[in-house]
């Protein structure tokens, strides 16, 4: 792992870094301190949109695309660094799971036709997409499924429930996997599709979180027909594609540099307001800090791999271990700061407009989603150790 940037790097990564500071301020809302604490709620659609048709003007939305797919073409380490001064500079990215997740998906696995109709929109920020992965009982054991899909002519016709499906309330589209031969091993009867979510026989229902949020939603298939140009991928083989989603959802360094910022920001207000840290509150925040370049140095580890032409895979699943379980330290850290005052959630009265126990209550879920520590664990045990399965 080489921390220094070649030539061409550092003077791309100036490139991004003086466009950030002169363009993001003539988009971002004046006085609107919320962007800079952690575990944001999310930026403004009109800021967003202002912002997307700045990327999009320099091709800057998915530079590491393919030109002929609207990207610029550039290598692995330029997106890398593209996101890390992002992250840095606090910026919103853009395109949500369509760029970060389905798209690079069908670049490696779809066909022609598919590439041709989504990925352009995914860029015109034309689109929304969704996830459908987990179930009601089949969460942690994906490869569980039932929801199922059988083909009739030139359709599949899905019947079943995803849960926990971030978003879908806003999505138009979904990439899916369902179960295609009941009769196979749990792993090699599994199809990837996409499914547009206005689609005859999909119901969607809102799953409030414990801080009052509405992310999650149950998705619910009745006799819904999908085509079969859209399975992604061989029929039943589904799971490999599947999982080429995750090593992307597991890989980012936004999260890394976030888990810093998050700390400075906590600290920052703690000496703004005079408030004394008892010495073991002191020790928890330098681990903190120390456990946030850890953070760090396995995104590095990522995306070195990638730029060097291996696949992540044990390695993306450390990243993302330790990156959802730090999140939640780091809030339970925050709340020990506050003391009493940290069990306040009204954002009028409690200190930081509640973000310390509200980023508590939001990073719950983060050692559920995207597959849990525990799968997690096995993954590390089994593919980067050697061991035999438990």
């Amino acid at each position: 792992m080489d921390f220094r940037d070649t030539p061409e790097q550092a003077k791309w990564r100036q490139e991004v870094r003086e466009f950030l500071r002169t363009e993001w301020p003539k988009v971002r809302p004046a006085n609107d301190e919320d962007l800079d604490a952690p575990y944001q709620r999310g930026v403004a659609g009109d800021v967003l949109k202002k912002w997307r048709e700045k990327l999009a003007e320099k091709g800057w939305i998915a530079p590491a695309w393919p030109k002929e797919y609207g990207g610029l073409g550039l290598g692995v380490m330029e997106q890398f660094i593209m996101n890390e001064e992002f992250a840095e500079a606090r910026v919103p990215q853009v395109g949500g799971m369509g760029v970060s997740m389905i798209g690079p998906t069908l670049i490696i696995h779809g066909t022609e036709e598919q590439k041709r109709e989504h990925l352009p929109r995914i860029l015109r920020g034309e689109v929304q997409w969704c996830q459908g992965y987990s179930e009601p009982g089949a969460g942690s054991d994906l490869a569980s499924l039932q929801t199922r899909a059988v083909r009739d002519g030139d359709d599949w016709i899905i019947n079943g429930q995803k849960i926990w499906t971030s978003g879908a309330h806003n999505a138009d589209w979904m990439f899916m996997l369902a179960r295609t031969d009941p009769d196979a091993p749990k792993h090699r009867g599994i199809t990837y599709f996409l499914v547009d979510m206005k689609s005859p026989g999909i119901t969607v229902r809102p799953l409030i979180n414990m801080a009052g949020l509405h992310n999650f939603n149950e998705v619910f298939f009745e006799d819904v027909r999908v085509p079969h140009k859209n399975v992604v991928g061989e029929v039943n083989r589904g799971w490999y594609v599947g999982t080429t989603t995750l090593d992307f959802e597991r890989s980012s360094i936004g999260n890394a540099v976030g888990q810093r910022q998050a700390i400075e920001y906590y600290l920052r207000w703690a000496k703004k307001n005079g408030v004394r840290l008892a010495e073991p509150t002191r020790i928890e925040w330098a681990d903190r800090w120390v456990e946030a370049a850890v953070a760090r140095m396995l995104s590095y580890r990522v995306v070195s791999l990638q730029a060097a032409g291996r696949v992540p895979n044990y390695e993306a699943s450390m990243a993302k271990l330790y990156n959802s379980e730090l999140s939640q330290r780091i809030a339970r850290t925050a709340m020990k700061m506050l003391g009493m005052w940290g069990q306040v959630t009204e954002r009028e009265r409690a200190p930081m407009r509640a973000r310390a126990p509200m980023s508590y209550l939001a990073t719950v879920s983060a050692t559920i989603a995207g597959g849990t520590s525990e799968i997690q664990r096995n993954i590390i045990a089994m593919r980067g150790l050697g061991l035999p399965r438990g």
